[in-house]
């Protein structure tokens, strides 16, 4: 009788390694737990915007409709993209809904996005033959085209209720008010041209479109976002046989594998997994309509250096030209000579002092004041 009161277990003992158990169990479920959320944390954001919706069309060149073949593509896009464990797809719609292009930029900035990647259709005037796939970036520039091109995506504001409250009084209409809206992006615009650079060079090499290149224009829905974005205008509706082709199964499959596959380029760049995007003069994409574009000859040098930020001084967007014996590198990419004095400033507080404008046309350079009054005409 005394032997069993001795190997009996105190109640308040039992209790105490109960809880100290449950307590381990708790810890450990938190620590699996903590560990999920911070891979949740750590993903690659994309948001994926398919233009217009609902009660607006968008344009209907020869019968076809822009929101529709722009949702199926951005779907198709996104479905790619989510078989990629580390990346997490954000729409700003699934269906055929009106969203107003401000809503747009919060969705993506909520959700602190790495990317904003708006898919819209082109147009030109009746039986026009004008066709091919054309990425824009927010910037300035002053081509009449490319102002008409932005003018038409903004207009949409005009359905919306209290818009003049939600874009502060901005008119499409008006050059000036596009103007005013798009220093807010230019920390983000060498990745903007990265990512575009990447799309086009996927439209061009791998589904032999036609390369109206990347551009520059005042897009609203762009000027929301806080983070690197780009608008995708993957062809004429206008142009029935690219208008086929942009209804037809085979296209969107075709396009959304193009947009897919330069968005992993785009995230590998990042990641530093592959070489950079910028070789072989990707950027120089980057034209108005006579071809021109200007960059910022920084460094010459007999040694082929990686165009990577840590060789210059922190600077991205580095491309590198070989003329006789001597590498030429050169910083940024532009449509637009008052965007180039910015970049070239830029370069000198980097310590390039002695840096100054070059341009180019059609990927060849040329005198920097034959470009200039080139433009003015």
């Amino acid at each position: 009788m005394e032997l069993n009161r001795k190997n009996k277990i105190h109640p308040l003992k039992t209790t105490g390694i109960y809880v100290f158990v449950c307590f381990i169990i708790v810890l450990t479920f938190s620590a699996f737990t903590g560990q999920d959320v911070e891979k949740q944390e750590n993903k690659f954001v994309v948001v994926l915007d398919a233009g217009h919706g609902g009660k607006d069309s968008g344009n209907t060149g020869s019968g076809f409709k822009e929101k529709d073949i722009a949702l199926k593509v951005v779907l198709q896009v996104g479905k790619e993209l989510e078989k990629n464990p580390n990346i997490k797809v954000i729409y700003t719609r699934k269906t055929d809904k009106f969203i107003d292009l401000f809503v747009r930029g919060k969705i993506a900035n909520k959700a602190n996005a790495d990317l904003f990647v708006s898919v819209h259709c082109n147009a030109h005037r009746a039986g026009s033959s004008a066709h091919g796939t054309e990425t824009f970036v927010l910037g300035t520039h002053r081509n009449e085209t490319n102002f008409n091109v932005a003018k038409k995506e903004n207009s949409v504001i005009f359905m919306e209720d209290d818009y003049e409250k939600n874009y502060n009084g901005f008119d499409p209409n008006s050059p000036e008010s596009v103007m005013s809206i798009l220093l807010s992006q230019e920390e983000y615009l060498d990745q903007s041209i990265m990512l575009a650079s990447a799309i086009q060079k996927k439209f061009t090499y791998d589904l032999k479109r036609k390369n109206r290149g990347v551009k520059q224009a005042g897009f609203i829905v762009l000027h929301q976002t806080v983070m690197p974005s780009v608008l995708v205008e993957l062809g004429f509706l206008t142009y029935k046989q690219e208008g086929q082709y942009l209804n037809s199964k085979k296209g969107q499959n075709q396009i959304s594998t193009a947009i897919t596959d330069a968005i992993l380029d785009y995230k590998a760049k990042l990641d530093g997994n592959v070489e950079t995007i910028y070789e072989n003069n990707i950027t120089e994409d980057v034209v108005d309509t006579n071809g021109i574009s200007y960059k910022i000859q920084i460094a010459a040098s007999s040694n082929a250096l990686e165009t990577k930020p840590y060789n210059f001084n922190g600077l991205n967007n580095i491309s590198r030209v070989k003329e006789g014996n001597l590498y030429k590198y050169f910083y940024g990419n532009t449509s637009n000579y008052e965007e180039s004095k910015v970049l070239e400033e830029q370069a000198r507080k980097k310590g390039y002092g002695s840096c100054f404008v070059v341009a180019f046309k059609d990927g060849e350079k040329i005198d920097l004041a034959k470009a200039l009054k080139s433009q003015a005409n």
